[in-house]
């Protein structure tokens, strides 16, 4: 299974040979959206953040969990991956999930504030420090989300907190969620050393790292203009029905 699901993402990324798989040209794609195409910020994380929350309740019914409560916890760093992470967590709030966030380290952006507070009147309850002990973790989440460190993350030099929580998430039993790239992995290269979440959400394609992994993987991108799919030669997939999401 591994062999075939690892040829079907090569593939994909060989035919994808533009796919924004490198910082640079996700960025430029993100840039040309926003630019040329007028797509907002805000607009871009909340298509992102309900993408993935799609995908989880996709990947973990509600009727699948393991535990009594559905709870969730989302872990979030000071970035774009974070307030995807917030908006993530107010839509899995909708579906009836108990999501809990963990945000060490706020941004001073005035979205990710928004966000932030979106979630604080929602009623969703924030941790103002993540156990140390791992068990306490596996006893009162079914999934942790993470949602910490972006494609745009230096792997080679993690700083605290993040170091710390990656250290706790490795040893974690439940499952994880990554958003876009799991925390910890280089965009560019299969991990030797970092996390291994149970599900990958990609968000426009599939990154480089992606080749390696071997869980479930969902991708999001069904809303990238046909001009800018043609001019980078994404050849996205076809996304079944009105779906926003694809399981690759």
């Amino acid at each position: 299974k591994n062999v075939k699901y690892e040829q079907k993402i090569l593939l994909l990324l060989t035919i994808c040979h533009s796919v924004p798989d490198s910082k640079g040209e996700a960025a430029a794609i993100e840039t040309e959206l926003m630019k040329d195409y007028r797509f907002g910020q805000q607009q871009l994380i909340e298509i992102w953040g309900q993408a993935c929350a799609l995908a989880i309740t996709k990947a973990y019914p509600l009727s699948s969990l393991a535990k009594k409560q559905p709870t969730v916890l989302v872990i979030c760093g000071p970035d774009q991956n974070g307030s995807i992470g917030l908006v993530c967590a107010r839509h899995l709030r909708m579906f009836e999930y108990e999501p809990t966030i963990y945000h060490p380290k706020r941004s001073s952006h005035s979205l990710h504030q928004d966000f932030t507070v979106q979630c604080e009147k929602m009623d969703i309850p924030f941790l103002s420090y993540l156990p140390t002990e791992v068990q306490l973790i596996n006893d009162a989440y079914n999934v942790v989300i993470d949602a910490m460190l972006g494609p745009e993350a230096d792997c080679s030099n993690i700083k605290e907190p993040y170091s710390g929580i990656l250290v706790s998430l490795k040893q974690v039993k439940i499952p994880i969620i990554s958003v876009d790239v799991p925390s910890g992995w280089d965009v560019e290269e299969p991990s030797q050393d970092g996390i291994n979440p149970e599900v990958l959400i990609s968000l426009t394609a599939p990154k480089k790292c992606a080749v390696s992994f071997s869980g479930k993987h969902f991708l999001a991108g069904r809303f990238l203009p046909y001009d800018i799919q043609k001019k980078y030669e994404l050849n996205l997939p076809d996304y079944p029905g009105t779906d926003c999401l694809i399981e690759l």
